[in-house]
């Protein structure tokens, strides 16, 4: 069975962006992140990541930049309150391998809702995570929902620029 909204993803990329779950907007659309109030495109530019701001429709262009996208539990809703924490605990033996199979240089889970419930954790920090996840270097990032009120866009960029300035001295160093 096909996938709601579809992963950009190939082997090696140097980063998975990781949502709880596709939207209902972006599931009709067929592409990730599509909710007008979504500053994820935004963002990723602003932090670096990209030299123009892409647009929704234009999801698939991320695998130039070395990037790609995911959702760890496929099933579409209106918002991640439709979700329950055991949809996360069931996917995450499967998302593990996914990201093994992919082999990203780093994972980057928007949101602490879907990697703590992987975990098996009540709660887990902001930022690069000391753990691996399915080989790759594990960071946790605030979610660029317009629901989101918690982090300014300012904060947004601040905390994806700490990953692409990770990701830059990474592959610096040559790993």
């Amino acid at each position: 069975m096909d996938k709601p909204l579809p992963d950009i993803v190939a082997p090696g990329l140097s980063v998975v962006f990781c949502g709880l779950n596709p939207g209902l907007s972006a599931a009709a659309a067929g592409h990730h992140f599509v909710g007008r109030s979504n500053r994820f495109w935004r963002v990723l530019h602003l932090a670096g990541f990209t030299p123009i701001q892409i647009a929704p429709e234009q999801d698939a262009s991320l695998l130039a930049y070395g990037l790609g996208v995911t959702s760890v539990v496929e099933r579409p809703t209106a918002g991640v309150d439709d979700l329950a924490r055991s949809e996360f605990v069931d996917a995450a033996a499967g998302f593990e391998r996914w990201v093994r199979r992919y082999a990203p240089r780093h994972v980057a889970f928007l949101g602490k809702t879907a990697y703590a419930a992987m975990l098996g954790r009540r709660t887990v920090s902001w930022g690069r995570q000391a753990e691996p996840f399915g080989g790759a270097v594990a960071w946790v990032l605030p979610n660029p929902s317009g629901r989101n009120l918690a982090f300014s866009l300012d904060a947004l960029v601040a905390a994806f620029r700490e990953l692409r300035l990770s990701v830059d001295d990474d592959e610096r160093a040559g790993a």
